[in-house]
């Protein structure tokens, strides 16, 4: 049983060899029988009469000029001139009649089986008498003219008989429906019969194999083709596949240069794993080609693109879980849409209005640089623990942190302190980018549509610095570019080919495979069932030193006033203009607050009435008034 295993095992690999050779046959046997018709025969046999006919003329013209020729030695007497006249017009209707009966013959061929048999008697012959003129007597016969004869015929046959070979296909029994057809397909019979009506003349399957991940062929190519140019014709293959629109299809480059993979994903390896909720040090996602956990460690830097439906923000949120909950973890959410933002207010400082965002960024470029100064001689990163923790910034959506950087300022006038520079957030985040890594303060940037123009959710110079690349599915093939990098296309990264939703793909350095990845749903509600953590703050009010202030905050200071007992910066304004500060340099100095967030309390007690301005420009509150 072994041994015929192995031995169909064998033939089967051969029969894709031998296809085209078959294939030739058939197709050249098949033209042969069609022009074999009644009306080709009768044309055959009238210019068969009309050659023999021509060719007994000319034969008798000819006999007749060589008489004349002999009669008489004078080349211009009449008998010789309309004897050359006769035979030179015989030899013309000869000529005519035989260009005649080529035609016919071209137009009712024979047949190929018996062109065949012609070809093979042509070596059979003299290969059988050379063996018998080559043998000596009392010595056996010489073979080796006659076997060799014999061997050209025998390997006809076999080719013929391997290239028309049914490969026995052995699949799984769980196999669907769908990836029958689709396998019955790939079987090289079938490929090669009807590759020529596709334009893929050229090349052959192997038989599908089936795999977690769907149906797997290699195919061979011949000197026409190249993986590239075979993969420019992914819709001829669908085609022929007769594969629905929406079966994800992919063409890669085989093992050597003259093979290709075709690789239908029909299934998923990720298929039964449950991907719901989150607990702390659960995967990021499985990926769905060989059904391993797929990890994202934190500390990278990490642009996450998808467009609107995705699941984006579903497949995000396990990694800020994550990055929100042991005690040397911290959470910036940066949210200018605040949707999300609103999600993660119980463990996460969080930001949603350019005052907040710029407040936040500030402080974090600021920490950034305290936290360089103490890296010790010898150290790349600054050791992470609950008084220095990790700070993971998430940014969520890109495109809108970019436009509000690009708000127009308001100018300050001596009514009106005006705006701060509202630039200065982008100028914070790629100084965050370029170095806040070795700080442990880490970007991760999340946008809709990553194109790098002016309308883009990606800044050229963060980009330049992320190190973890994910995409879900985007709207087009340059998306896919701009995210995973100009060889996205060559190496197979086509997020813009991806299902909605849920399904990613992770480059993470030169040796990351493009397979697709089932992501973890995390829904909002289970984010707010997620227990309180600490959120961030730095405290700079006194001005010798920053330090780090860990405070457990139900909401925002965007969204909710403080909690009783706890001073906020629009109280320490206020207490100092009451205590003689008169402008905005003065407040400054006195509290330690940076300058665009106290520009933006005395707009807000401005316009409340808690603060008023003077004649000279200065400010008072309405007790001293």
């Amino acid at each position: 049983m072994t041994t015929t295993t192995t031995t169909n095992t064998a033939l089967d690999a051969l029969a894709p060899m031998c296809a085209p050779f078959a294939a030739r046959w058939d197709r050249e046997a098949e033209r042969r029988t069609q022009l074999r018709t009644p009306e080709n025969l009768k044309a055959l046999m009238a210019a068969q009469r009309e050659h023999n006919s021509s060719r007994s003329t000319a034969a008798m013209a000819r006999n007749q000029r060589s008489a004349a020729r002999k009669a008489s030695n004078n080349p211009l007497s009449a008998t010789r001139r309309a004897a050359r006249t006769a035979d030179k017009a015989a030899r013309q209707h000869h000529s005519q009649a035989r260009s005649v009966l080529k035609a016919a013959r071209k137009n009712y061929p024979a047949t190929l089986a018996g062109r065949v048999v012609h070809a093979h008697a042509a070596h059979v012959v003299p290969g059988g008498l050379a063996s018998w003129l080559m043998s000596e007597a009392g010595h056996a016969l010489t073979l080796w003219p006659a076997s060799v004869s014999a061997g050209l015929i025998g390997l006809n046959v076999a080719g013929l008989w391997l290239g028309r070979r049914q490969p026995s296909v052995r699949l799984d029994d769980g196999m669907t429906a769908e990836e029958r057809r689709l396998a019955s397909r790939l079987d090289p019979s079938f490929w090669v019969q009807n590759a020529d009506a596709r334009g893929l003349s050229g090349t052959v399957p192997t038989p599908a194999k089936l795999t977690p991940a769907g149906l797997v062929s290699h195919v061979r190519l011949d000197g026409r083709w190249t993986p590239k140019t075979f993969r420019a014709k992914a819709d001829e293959i669908r085609a022929l596949l007769g594969a629905r629109t929406d079966l994800r299809m992919e063409i890669t480059s085989g093992s050597h240069g003259d093979r290709a993979t075709i690789t239908l994903r029909t299934r998923s390896a990720a298929d039964g794993i449950d991907l719901n909720g989150w607990t702390p040090g659960a995967p990021w996602g499985v990926d769905t080609v060989t059904g391993e956990p797929v990890m994202v460690p934190l500390g990278r830097r990490m642009l996450v693109a998808g467009t609107s439906g995705s699941g984006k923000s579903w497949s995000t949120r396990a990694l800020l879980a994550e990055g929100s909950e042991a005690e040397d973890h911290r959470l910036v959410v940066i949210d200018p849409k605040r949707v999300e933002a609103m999600n993660w207010q119980h463990r996460a400082r969080t930001a949603i209005t350019p005052d907040g965002v710029l407040e936040v960024t500030d402080d974090l470029v600021a920490e950034m640089h305290e936290r360089l100064a103490l890296i010790p001689r010898g150290q790349d990163v600054i050791a992470i623990s609950p008084e220095r923790p990790r700070i993971t910034v998430f940014v969520d959506e890109g495109a809108e942190v970019i436009a509000m950087a690009a708000t127009p300022r308001t100018r300050p006038t001596k009514e009106d302190p005006g705006d701060p520079d509202w630039g200065r957030i982008m100028d914070n985040l790629r100084t965050l980018a370029r170095m806040a890594r070795a700080a442990e303060i880490i970007l991760i940037w999340a946008t809709q549509k990553p194109t790098q123009d002016k309308n883009g959710g990606i800044d050229p110079q963060i980009s330049a610095q992320i190190t973890y690349r994910a995409a879900l599915a985007l709207s087009t093939s340059g998306e896919s570019r701009v995210v995973f990098g100009e060889d996205a296309t060559e190496k197979g990264w086509h997020a813009h080919e991806l299902p909605m939703p849920g399904v990613a793909m992770l480059r993470s350095g030169p040796k990351a495979k493009p397979h697709p990845i089932n992501t973890r749903a995390f829904s909002p509600a289970d984010v707010i069932a997620l227990p309180d953590r600490p959120t961030w703050h730095r405290e700079s009010s006194r001005p010798t030193a920053s330090r780090l202030r860990l405070v457990k905050e139900s909401t925002t200071r965007d969204a909710a006033p403080a909690s009783p007992g706890t001073e906020t910066n629009r109280d320490r304004v206020l207490r100092a203009v009451h205590d003689g500060a008169r402008t905005l340099r003065d407040i400054t100095d006195q509290t330690g607050i940076n300058k665009g967030t106290v520009s933006r309390e005395i707009k807000t007690l401005t316009a409340t009435g808690a603060l008023r301005k003077t004649a000279d420009g200065g400010l008072t509150t309405d007790e001293a008034a």
